[in-house]
């Protein structure tokens, strides 16, 4: 069964609630090895944790972009209790958005974490 990430977004700098405790929190959900997806703005971020005692991987599919051109993250190792990020470049490419804007992924198992994490709107300026 695919699983439909949701997107979190960060705290703009100057927000009121800065400061308060718990505002800059965020979770890390389970992941299916079934397959991932999230609503991409070109703002996210990919973080992902393994949480279990052996090793995980993640693959993030691509699509053809402007020339073509694919090129799949294909198994991207995670030690057990490693955490890894993707950034920017990840979600605001055509070659790794489907027509619809989402970005799919699959996880070796739940022991692998995600959290996707969105700059508010505005930013970058």
């Amino acid at each position: 069964m695919s699983v439909t990430l949701t997107a979190q977004t960060m705290l703009a700098p100057f927000a009121s609630t800065s400061g308060s405790p718990g505002y800059h929190d965020f979770t890390f959900s389970a992941s299916s090895s079934s397959g991932n997806d999230w609503l991409t703005t070109g703002r996210d971020a990919l973080l992902a944790y393994n949480s279990g005692s052996a090793g995980g991987t993640i693959t993030v599919t691509s699509y053809a972009d402007e020339k073509n051109r694919t090129s799949d993250i294909s198994v991207y190792a995670l030690a057990a209790g490693d955490f890894a990020s993707f950034g920017v470049g990840l979600t605001n490419s055509k070659g790794w958005q489907d027509a619809a804007k989402l970005i799919h992924l699959a996880t070796s198992g739940d022991d692998v974490k995600l959290a996707v994490l969105r700059l508010p709107d505005g930013y970058p300026s």
